[in-house]
């Protein structure tokens, strides 16, 4: 239902670290009245991939003043694993986005599709939602080509930035977090080797993870 007093309201809901090896996966929403998104254009939001690290909290903090609401939900590793080991990795995203579209105050939202098939995403999204809600559109990119969307990753990259942050206190040598990153994965191996288990902020269900676990344990194996 459009909002009569304000106008209508857009969302845009986005994720970050889903292809990440270390931390949880962010799923962020963030809804606008319509007439402020040409500012959104002016302040410069883009993609978060697109942003240096000073631009997207310089923006974040403007998009929290500008906002009229914003929702973030974070998945952790074992919750993951399990979606991922149940082979429904775009199910749980899609169960996640329709929270975060649930708790969004947005009369028109659009969500950035992990699926090859846009329609089938927003099938799945709509799936989870009540018989009620706002209109929905799924697309390829849309944290590139909508800018709503844009502010939807800036806000899911730098929740996560801090995510990874509070791990690195305990762990400075984890680098990003990504399986191509060698500082992540030499720091993974050292674990296992070590306590003979991976850490609970990896993901387990990862194949780089497991083909690590797999050498390892064919090494100490061959070894013994």
């Amino acid at each position: 239902m459009q909002h009569t007093n304000g106008g209508v309201i857009v969302g845009g809901v986005d994720e970050a670290g889903r292809g990440s090896i270390i931390g949880p996966l962010v799923v962020a929403g963030i809804s606008f009245k319509k007439s402020a998104v040409s500012e959104l254009h002016k302040i410069g939001v883009k993609d978060s991939k697109a942003l240096t690290s000073k631009s997207r909290i310089s923006l974040y903090a403007q998009l929290k003043e500008m906002a009229n609401s914003i929702c973030v939900y974070k998945i952790k590793c074992n919750v993951i694993d399990d979606n991922v080991y149940l082979k429904r990795l775009n199910k749980l995203e899609a169960k996640m986005m329709a929270r975060v579209i649930n708790n969004l105050d947005a009369d028109e939202v659009y969500v950035d599709s992990c699926d090859v098939n846009p329609d089938r995403y927003e099938h799945c999204i709509r799936s989870y939602l009540p018989a009620v809600n706002p209109k929905l559109h799924s697309m390829h990119h849309a944290d590139r080509i909508n800018t709503v969307v844009s502010a939807a990753s800036i806000v899911a990259k730098i929740t996560r930035d801090k995510e990874i942050e509070k791990i690195r206190k305990t762990h400075s040598n984890i680098g990003s977090g990504y399986p191509c990153d060698n500082k992540t994965m030499g720091f993974i191996r050292e674990w296992i080797v070590k306590y003979k288990y991976p850490p609970s902020f990896a993901r387990k269900s990862w194949r780089p993870l497991r083909q690590m676990v797999e050498q390892i344990d064919q090494y100490q194996l061959d070894e013994f």
